[in-house]
């Protein structure tokens, strides 16, 4: 049964406050899951850094002070574990092995520019560790040298969603460079979009068979940069990978959480995350094109997620996104991750801003 955008948004919400307030390392930031078998983990600091624009866009929605209070608490705990190379570490804050990693470091960067719009401050450390992404770039625009040790070795098409964080860098910081390295970026990794619009080298363990997850980074990095730069072209590149997209689904919302380059299914089970993402993505182009395909097939798939979710359950679970549908499937097997909450979220919001449903 589909509990609507409504029930989805504040429950998902409110988990996302437990889990900061049950974290294993009780530090202000997100728990990176609740899991079935284990219980709570410790923060996650890449995913936090992108929980916190969720949070505050919530609190300036609903005029929640609660949200907005979170949000910085949150923002006070990335601060407080920048790197002095102005970088962030990979896994979860305990994990042992601090070195910057790339990817975290940009997903940080969307929540201090979110911060420093909002509080005005946090300046500092987002222009540190934007500046740390502009030194460690490759002149191609790929970033090669700080790879994460949690995914299989090589290029990351998806790492666009890095040029995001950069994108916001500059609105609050321009002239520095930022907006030219995210651009760089994005063009690099569509050298690797084929002309169905599949990308290559996007996933974190097998490139062949990509999770929709990484290909929703992907193809978000892209429509950022279109939202900052109104270049054409990208638009047109976004367009090629979410109709790739379209076809991949059933009718009733259904999307594989990994795809052949064919853009048919390879597995029997949904990444959630992936899902919302990319219905956010399909929402974002109907905005951007008045297409309706696109609003139709964001909503089909959000509604599709929303009746995996149990609005009513036990605490730990209650309003939580499992990593996979049926809870078993190969992503984030056995655990509600925190990433899913926050997409499954923005998601949400975006489809009651464009298409609000008639009240009861």
């Amino acid at each position: 049964m589909d509990p609507g955008p409504e029930r989805v948004i504040e429950a998902g919400i409110l988990w996302l406050y437990r889990a900061q307030d049950c974290s294993a390392s009780r530090d202000g930031g997100v728990a990176r899951h609740y899991s079935l078998v284990s219980g709570w983990a410790s923060s996650y600091p890449e995913t936090t850094g992108y929980i916190v624009p969720t949070l505050i866009a919530y609190a300036t929605l609903e005029r929640n002070a609660e949200a907005r209070r979170r949000a910085r608490t949150m923002l006070d705990w990335l601060v407080s574990i920048q790197l002095p190379s102005g970088g962030y570490q990979g896994g979860c804050v305990d994990t042992g092995d601090r070195s910057p990693v790339t990817f975290n470091t940009g997903q940080i960067l969307i929540g201090l520019a979110a911060g420093a719009e909002e509080f005005g401050d946090y300046r500092q450390p987002m222009q540190r560790a934007a500046d740390w992404l502009l030194e460690t770039q490759d002149p191609d625009g790929c970033w090669r040298r700080h790879p994460t040790p949690f995914a299989q070795a090589g290029e990351k098409a998806y790492e666009t969603h890095v040029a995001w964080g950069l994108f916001e860098g500059e609105r609050i910081a321009p002239r520095r460079g930022y907006a030219e390295a995210a651009l760089a970026n994005v063009r690099w990794a569509l050298g690797n979009q084929r002309e169905n619009g599949w990308p290559d080298k996007c996933c974190l363990s097998d490139p062949v068979r990509p999770l929709t997850h990484t290909i929703g980074y992907f193809l978000r990095g892209i429509l950022e940069a279109y939202r900052f730069s109104k270049d054409s072209a990208f638009l047109s590149a976004a367009r090629m990978t979410a109709d790739g997209l379209l076809k991949s689904g059933r009718p009733d919302g259904y999307l594989a959480g990994r795809l052949r380059d064919d853009w048919s299914p390879e597995v029997s089970w949904v990444c959630l995350t992936g899902a919302a993402q990319i219905a956010q993505c399909w929402l974002m182009l109907y905005r951007y094109t008045g297409d309706t395909r696109y609003l139709e097939a964001g909503r089909t798939v959000n509604r599709w997620v929303r009746c995996t979710i149990d609005v009513d359950g036990p605490p730990d679970t209650r309003g939580a996104v499992k990593g996979s549908f049926p809870v078993d499937g190969d992503y984030g097997k056995y655990q509600y991750v925190n990433w899913a909450a926050k997409f499954c979220i923005d998601s949400n919001l975006l489809e009651r801003e464009l298409a609000p449903r008639d009240p009861a």
